[in-house]
């Protein structure tokens, strides 16, 4: 999947915007200390899901009910990786400093934003194209920071 990462002074409000403009379609944390085998919260899209975010942590609320608490000290922005598929259905790969806009491209099935706080992987899934904008160079030329678009 082709991945594009947002800032980490951005985390909150990044989550935030996707979470009011897009549909929340999956919400899945994985222990990484665990070797894959462990999963801590599977979320149903039918479910209420919320965050509260601070310099040092994170929670994840579903229901009205916090979930876990997570510490954010190491961690870096959120990358968002896009799911596109070709015509017989087979997963499109490609490599960094690809244009989320290049028409020769399929429309995304699914986005997702990943990061990994306190050893903790967090994947949220939302439902077809998240939109995107340059915000700055993280490392030229190929290395970029982007914002949500709304």
């Amino acid at each position: 999947m082709e991945q594009y990462w947002t800032s980490k002074e951005l985390i909150s409000e990044t989550l935030r915007t996707c979470l009011d403009n897009y549909k929340l379609l999956k919400f899945h944390i994985r222990d990484c200390r665990s070797h894959g085998l462990k999963v801590n919260i599977n979320f149903d899209h039918e479910q209420k899901f919320d965050f509260k975010y601070t310099n040092s942590d994170i929670s994840f609320i579903v229901d009205s009910e916090e979930v876990i608490k997570l510490t954010t000290d190491d961690a870096s922005g959120f990358s968002l990786a896009y799911h596109r598929e070709d015509a017989e259905g087979q997963w499109i790969l490609l490599q960094k400093g690809i244009d989320p806009y290049d028409p020769k491209l399929p429309e995304p099935k699914t986005s997702m934003l990943r990061n990994i706080f306190d050893y903790h992987e967090v994947e949220i899934i939302f439902e077809g194209r998240i939109d995107l904008k340059f915000h700055s160079w993280w490392k030229e030329p190929h290395w970029k920071y982007w914002t949500i678009k709304v």
